[in-house]
């Protein structure tokens, strides 16, 4: 399979190879337990206690001495949750327990409530049998002990892991900063969403989709709206960008009215490539403002999806902390695909059955295909003809995004 492309465009893995080259994770901060949903610890965090702290009844019933099964026994007392019982269950005797209440000392079974016959301050086996010996407890240290660590450095917090380290003691943890993106959208021909476009004019999608998928992977995006299609105002736009990384969508073409690259020139930007062996999304830029990363993304917006997905997000994840790549799936393909060209193809797709199907239109304008898409499919420059059943790489798009 060949991997020649076109001549003046840089091939996609080598951009991204440059683009994350050197980069490294942002600072550490603290957040609150509450804010830390997705985040990246940036250090072990070990249990300060132990849990459960005690040993526990796991259920209403009767908390006795397996040897004196199957009773009868004198009720002396009652244990509950916040509430425990201070005395010593000697034979023939039985505590009234509850779920969460200490087992009291002496003690070394909890019989369900179900299952005893009670009669004023006596209590007694029923017909269902004996339990087993230590039934329906919770041993101390059961879940953890204190000093285990219960969250390692580099994890993405899930909302699970965020109870167990509530559970552990912490009320917060140290996190990779988020990395700050400023999306700047230009063109004359656009209007923010829910604003009914006039002539000649189109809603702003692009902004809000790229929003969404930034803040997805961690990304603490900054949108100052439509900039229009002016030199001045986008040197101004691109002087007052905040942050990490910043997106600019549209005008990274060489039409007359793309000015995103002759106004980063100005403002002395060090560019690092400009156009890839890409469909979607050859006119793409990447490179440096000050501090800030910048890269231009297409306006079309199956480009600038595709495109912010295999470069963007990427970084962010770099940056971030968060050491996964994009999640890839092999899958034999449902229908036939022609040779490829001397650009890398992401196909939008479906699949049906476990089999790859890429749609019958790939137009870099058409969203409706891009939302309804499951997979892209990965063909390479100089990709020969490949046959239904051929096993082809594909993207997941329905795996990107938060943790659960």
């Amino acid at each position: 399979m060949g991997r020649r492309v076109m001549a003046g465009l840089l091939d996609v893995d080598v951009a991204l190879a440059r683009l994350l080259d050197g980069e490294v994770s942002l600072p550490a901060e603290t957040v609150d337990l509450g804010a830390a949903r997705g985040r990246v610890l940036a250090g072990d965090l070990a249990a300060l206690l132990t849990q459960p702290p005690f040993a526990a009844s796991a259920m209403d019933g009767y908390a006795v001495r397996w040897d004196d099964l199957p009773g009868p026994w004198r009720v002396v007392g009652e244990s509950a949750a916040g509430r425990g019982w201070s005395g010593t269950v000697e034979a023939g005797e039985a505590l009234r327990i509850f779920t969460g209440a200490p087992l009291p000392v002496g003690a070394d079974t909890v019989v369900v409530q179900e299952e005893i016959e009670r009669s004023g301050d006596t209590a007694r086996l029923s017909g269902e049998g004996p339990p087993r010996l230590g039934a329906n407890i919770r041993r101390a240290a059961q879940d953890f002990s204190m000093g285990d660590v219960l969250a390692a450095t580099g994890e993405r917090l899930t909302p699970a892991r965020i109870g167990l380290l509530a559970a552990g003691g912490h009320g917060s943890a140290r996190v990779v900063q988020r990395p700050r993106v400023t999306l700047i959208a230009t063109g004359d021909e656009l209007v923010p969403p829910g604003t009914m476009p006039g002539a000649h004019q189109i809603v702003s999608s692009n902004g809000v989709m790229l929003r969404a998928l930034f803040e997805s992977v961690g990304g603490a995006v900054d949108d100052p709206g439509i900039v229009p299609d002016r030199r001045e105002a986008l040197a101004a736009a691109l002087s007052k960008a905040r942050g990490d990384v910043v997106v600019t969508i549209g005008g990274a073409s060489v039409g007359d009215h793309d000015l995103v690259v002759p106004v980063l020139r100005d403002l002395g930007a060090e560019m690092d490539f400009w156009k890839l062996a890409l469909r979607p999304g050859k006119p793409m830029l990447a490179g440096r403002l000050g501090s800030k990363r910048v890269i231009g993304l297409p306006g079309n917006p199956v480009s600038a999806y595709v495109c912010a997905l295999l470069f963007v997000v990427p970084l962010l994840c770099r940056m971030g902390g968060r050491a996964e790549g994009l999640p890839t799936r092999r899958l034999p393909l449902g229908s036939a695909l022609p040779a490829n060209g001397m650009r890398r193809d992401y196909m939008r797709g479906q699949v049906t059955d476990g089999r790859a199907d890429a749609f019958s239109s790939q137009d870099s304008a058409l969203l409706g295909r891009l939302a309804a898409a499951q997979v892209l499919i990965v063909r390479l420059p100089g990709a020969p003809a490949a046959e239904p059943g051929e096993i082809v790489d594909c993207i997941a798009l329905d795996s990107i995004g938060d943790v659960p």
